[in-house]
C-alpha cells in the first residue's frame, strides 16, 4: 500500500480519537451544566453519590483522560500507547453499562428513601434559625416555586411556620396568603425518576457509539501498524 494512502489512515485514526476526547468534553459541561441548574441534590442526600450531574462529570472526564492517551498514540504511532488506551476504553464501557443498570434499577427503587431524605430536609429548614442550613432552604423553596406544591405531603407538613414559597400568588404580600394544597413528594418524585431513566439511557446510547468506535478505530489502527516498515518505527 502506498504511503500517501497509509498516512491518510493514521490521519484517521487521530481524528477518531480525538472526536472521541470531544465527546468527553461535552459529557463534562453536560454535567456541570446540570450540576448548576439543578438545586435538588442537597435534600435527597442518599442519592447524591450517583446523582446524575455528578456521574456525567466523572465518566466524562475519565472519557477525554483515556481518549488523550489515544490522541497521543495516534500521533506518536505508539504501540503500547494505542494498545493501553484500547484496554482502558474497553474497561470504561463495562463501567458505564454497570452504571446504566444502576441507573434503571434506582429509577425504580427511588421511593425506598426519597420521602425520608425530604422529610428529614423539611425538618431542617422548618425548626432552623432564619440564618442556618441556607442551602437546604433555598433549594426547597425552589422546588416550591417551580413545581407549585407546598411541603412533602401537603402544606400541614409545616406545621404552621409556611413559607412565602408555598404562596400561590406572585407577588405574595399578604402574611395570611393562600398556600398550594399538593406536596412535593410525588412532583419531586417523578422529576428525579425522568432524570435517572434519561441518564441511563445516555449511558446506554454512549455504550453503543463506543462499540461502533472502539471496532473502527481499532481495525484502522491495527492495519496502520501492519503497514509500518522498518524505516517508519525509526
Amino acid at each position: 500500500m502506498n504511503r500517501s494512502t497509509v498516512s491518510c489512515l493514521k490521519s484517521l485514526v487521530v481524528m477518531l480519537h480525538f472526536l472521541c476526547w470531544l465527546c468527553g468534553a461535552f459529557v463534562v459541561a453536560f454535567g456541570e451544566f446540570q450540576m448548576v441548574h439543578s438545586r435538588y441534590p442537597s435534600l435527597v442526600t442518599t442519592f447524591l453519590p450517583i446523582y446524575p450531574s455528578n456521574t456525567l462529570v466523572v465518566t466524562g472526564t475519565i472519557v477525554t483522560c483515556v481518549c488523550y492517551l489515544g490522541v497521543l498514540g495516534g500521533m506518536k504511532e505508539n504501540r503500547c500507547m494505542l494498545i493501553s488506551f484500547f484496554i482502558l476504553l474497553f474497561i470504561l464501557m463495562l463501567v458505564e453499562l454497570a452504571m446504566a443498570c444502576v441507573f434503571l434499577v434506582y429509577s425504580r427503587e427511588i421511593d425506598t428513601y426519597f420521602e425520608r431524605d425530604l422529610m428529614r430536609s423539611l425538618e431542617i429548614y422548618r425548626d432552623s434559625s432564619p440564618e442556618g442550613n441556607q442551602t437546604i432552604k433555598d433549594d426547597f423553596d425552589a422546588v416550591q416555586y417551580r413545581f407549585r406544591c407546598c411541603g412533602v405531603h401537603g402544606v400541614a407538613d409545616w406545621e404552621g411556620h409556611v413559607p412565602i414559597s408555598c404562596c400561590t400568588i406572585d407577588p405574595c404580600n399578604n402574611p395570611n396568603h393562600p398556600n398550594w394544597e399538593e406536596g412535593c413528594l410525588e412532583k419531586l418524585r417523578d422529576w428525579f425518576a425522568r432524570n435517572y431513566l434519561s441518564t441511563g439511557a445516555g449511558v446506554v446510547t454512549m455504550f453503543i457509539i463506543q462499540v461502533r468506535y472502539i471496532q473502527l478505530s481499532f481495525s484502522t489502527s491495527r492495519f496502520v501498524m501492519s503497514q509500518q516498515t522498518p524505516e517508519d518505527l525509526l
